[in-house]
């Protein structure tokens, strides 16, 4: 056998041999990034309940709450006030980190030291980078927050085929999405949405400021879908209830831990009402108009969402009747945390009107308990308000986001 031969030889094992090992690298590449990315499917196991659910929204470093009262209906609680809390020198944390769920086969240490899942990572950058703060999202389904049915039309259908659905009053939120092809986006559906849709998708909301979804209420939301299949014709699978009633129950726990708004009063000294008429001129002039609900509102010429509002310091709601005629002792300037794109920034300027009102007025700008607020203290309630957002930004609940919006809307 010649050289030229041997050398030939020698040259063909190298290269087998390198085609192997470059396979080799790529499969165990491969297998890395699928397990990466499939984290997000396990199992987890809500400590409270005991019931398995899947994984959702994670309440890892929580922060602290504002110094006021909380006004909505989930579990409120009086807050720390801001001047017990300046006396210690640092912002009292009256919002505590929830355990997380638990994942099968991992211990409390592993826990302690895990990231939320990779899926739920990707969620949150892949919304961060398509959607700008304070630009409106693209609507679509949010497995994380709801209670979603597929179903199958044996032929695309119309949105005017789900009309007993589209209408479909059981409590919580309900939203239908459609999309012609597997490779389309959804589009969330309404009575006169044009097109056919191959694909469609029901979804109620697990949990609101009126607490968690019933055990009734997705018993009531799977009858309907079940009303509905038939009649297009459809495929559908039922939802797992005492699942889903599980992860509502853990999402309202969560969300009753985060929920936070901000009070600033305007209080006139003793014997001193403010007239009505005098407050609405004061109010109209400063930005604010007189809204449905009772109160007025200060609107973001950017957005158009609500920035904060100004209510009666007494439980009755403001109307042109009643300010006409009738005065009050105080106004209550309000910031609802989550539902502000930019809370620390809504906030500044929330200080400053309460502050130029207080002056107007011939008020004293007071917290809860009628004490006055001096920098010092509206310093120490902005720290608040900022690791209020924080708090919310760890879970992934961006604040003013369309899940927010959601999940703190009554």
């Amino acid at each position: 056998m010649s050289s030229l031969q041997i050398g030939l030889i020698v040259a063909g094992v190298l290269l087998v041999a390198g085609v192997l090992a470059y396979n080799g690298w790529q499969e165990r590449r491969y297998r890395r990034s699928v397990d990466a990315s499939g984290s997000g499917d396990r199992v987890g196991v809500d400590p409270g309940s005991g019931e398995r659910v899947e994984p959702t929204l994670f309440a890892r470093g929580a922060g602290s709450a504002a110094p006021v009262t909380q006004f909505d209906g989930r579990a409120p609680h009086r807050a720390t006030d801001a001047h017990e809390a300046s006396a210690s020198g640092a912002p009292h944390e009256v919002v505590e980190p929830r355990a997380a769920l638990l994942t099968g086969g991992e211990s409390d240490a592993e826990l302690a030291a895990e990231e939320p899942p990779a899926a739920m990572r990707l969620a949150a950058r892949t919304t961060a980078a398509a959607t700008p703060r304070g630009a409106p999202e693209a609507p679509g389904p949010d497995h994380e927050i709801e209670c979603i049915i597929a179903l199958q039309p044996v032929e695309p259908v119309t949105a005017g085929a789900l009309a007993a659905g589209l209408h479909a009053r059981i409590g919580k939120s309900l939203r239908w999405f459609g999309r012609p092809d597997p490779r389309s986006d959804w589009r969330q559906l309404g009575s006169d949405t044009p097109g056919r849709y191959a694909e469609v998708i029901a979804c109620m909301l697990l949990a609101d400021r009126n607490g968690a979804a019933s055990r009734a209420q997705i018993e009531a939301f799977a009858r309907v879908i079940g009303e509905i299949a038939p009649t297009l014709p459809a495929a559908f699978t039922p939802p797992d209830v005492n699942r889903e009633a599980a992860r509502a129950e853990t999402l309202d726990r969560l969300c009753a831990d985060l929920d936070v708004q901000i009070g600033l009063t305007v209080q006139k000294p003793d014997p001193g009402p403010i007239p009505g008429t005098r407050l609405r001129g004061v109010a109209e002039a400063a930005g604010f108009h007189l809204a449905p609900a009772g109160r007025f509102e200060f609107v973001s010429e950017e957005t158009g969402a609500v920035l904060y509002a100004l209510q009666n310091q007494r439980p009755d709601p403001f109307t042109v009747e009643s300010l006409r005629l009738t005065s009050t002792s105080g106004v209550v300037f309000l910031l609802d945390v989550a539902r502000v794109g930019e809370p620390a920034r809504a906030f500044d300027q929330m200080k400053l009107a309460a502050k130029r009102m207080a002056l107007t007025l011939g008020g004293d700008l007071v917290d809860d308990n009628r004490r006055p607020l001096d920098d010092a203290a509206l310093a120490l309630i902005r720290e608040q308000v900022q690791s209020a957002a924080d708090a919310l930004r760890s879970v992934h609940i961006e604040p003013g986001s369309a899940r927010a919006l959601a999940l703190f809307g009554a």
